[in-house]
């Protein structure tokens, strides 16, 4: 059979190109264009073996195997078949747990059936021997791709190159077809380059309300300016224990609700909000105090959500589109989630309503959005919590959709830092 297979480790074929190109194997220090990347091998295995291309399989570690946005990616273009294994962190280090074994016998169950006349390994790992040599046992060539070594060494196991019938070195010109280093410096606003929308958004300054209370914590009682304040007024004769403990104790300012309780009166009332504070995001209540949060309208809260305007078929269509039309990324869920919504509403009148929220998401909406984003792997694992610059882009996509469809002109006085 005239065919040729690809079985690529991505986590060695990232890594290596990481050190390549960054210093380090550290997979974020790099930006990766998988259709260019996906075309390459292919271009490359069919120039190298002379056959055409049945599958390239692309061997990746995920969390909870759950794929990530690039697996998404890459699991619906035409020829790409995507196996995930167990990404684990183990003393601060995260590790591949059985991408090897599904390598290893994909490698020999193509050669067995005599799937392929000739294989291609993109891997270092010497743990693939016995596949290797089991494959040439069956009369299948194999063919073993090394990405070029940062230092001039060689980034793979000696036993696994004198087995390969053919080697191939990918050099720092092939792989910069398809791969290119990051700033990781200049942190997420680099990252947005091809988005002005979030850029503009991260650029924009913080109202007066949101520096005032930038340094207060999420559900604090009160600032800290007010702190001398609320516990001479939670115990005026100054002698409490409680009381000296919560205005003078070691590196707190502001009375504990246990010290309030224990001196037999009420809570002092959050301080009034300062004029012109808004809750810029629904979903962070840190920028306003507890207490002022301002409630919603009546037309703003009778907004429908998504769950509400969709039907069971377009249930399962939208489920459908999500697996084999929607990659992921984050600017783009936001808006194909806004895209259904707005679709749906039977009236123009809750969109005119939404749109002058900007750049506010009424609650219920905001939550539905993060829920649904969720389905995309966007979750930092560590805490089951969207990424914070991946909630930037999610939101941003979302406002984007909706200004198209409203044909809203944002000036640079309007947008605000979406947290």
């Amino acid at each position: 059979m005239d065919r040729c297979v690809v079985l690529v480790d991505a986590g060695y074929l990232l890594g290596a190109a990481a050190s390549l190109l960054a210093g380090e194997p550290t997979r974020s220090r790099i930006s990766v264009d998988h259709a260019a990347l996906v075309q390459a091998l292919r271009e490359q295995a069919e120039g190298d073996t002379g056959c055409r291309l049945l599958r390239i399989y692309w061997f990746d570690g995920a969390p909870d195997r759950v794929p990530q946005p690039e697996h998404r990616r890459l699991r619906v273009m035409p020829r790409v078949t995507v196996r995930l294994g167990a990404l684990t962190r183990s003393e601060g280090r995260w590790a591949q747990k059985g991408v090897d074994a599904a390598m290893h016998a994909e490698l020999t169950e193509l050669a067995r059936n005599r799937a392929c006349s000739d294989i291609v390994l993109v891997t270092g790992d010497g743990d693939l021997l016995p596949g290797l040599m089991s494959a040439k046992e069956h009369g299948v060539a194999v063919h073993l791709w090394a990405v070029q070594a940062a230092d001039g060494d060689y980034n793979q196991s000696e036993d696994l190159v004198a087995e390969a019938d053919e080697r191939r070195v990918l050099d720092r010109g092939w792989i910069t077809r398809a791969v290119r280093a990051t700033e990781t410096a200049a942190g997420y606003a680099g990252r947005s380059e091809a988005r002005p929308e979030i850029a503009a958004i991260l650029s924009a300054p913080l109202p007066e309300a949101a520096k005032n209370g930038a340094a207060s914590t999420a559900g604090a009682a009160c600032p800290e300016g007010a702190a001398e304040q609320t516990a001479e007024s939670a115990h005026p004769e100054g002698g409490g224990e409680a009381a000296s403990a919560g205005a003078t104790g070691a590196g707190r300012t502001v009375p504990t609700p246990k010290d309030l309780a224990g001196l037999g009166r009420p809570a002092p009332a959050a301080p009034q909000q300062p004029p012109g504070a808004t809750l810029r995001w629904s979903s962070d209540k840190g920028w306003v105090e507890r207490g002022t949060v301002p409630t919603e309208s009546p037309e703003i809260a009778a907004l429908p959500t998504l769950a509400q305007l969709t039907t069971a078929e377009q249930r399962w269509a939208d489920r459908e589109e999500d697996i084999t039309a929607v990659s992921g990324d984050p600017f783009e869920v936001g808006q194909v989630f806004a895209r259904r919504w707005m679709a749906r509403l039977a009236t123009p009148v809750h969109l005119n309503h939404l749109s002058g929220e900007y750049p506010r998401i009424p609650h219920r909406i905001d939550g539905e959005l993060l829920r649904y984003a969720a389905r995309f792997g966007l979750l930092a694992h560590k805490d089951d919590q969207i990424d914070e610059h991946d909630r930037y882009a999610i939101r941003a996509g979302f406002w984007r959709e909706v200004d198209t469809r409203t044909g809203t002109e944002r000036s640079s006085g309007e947008e605000q830092h979406p947290r």
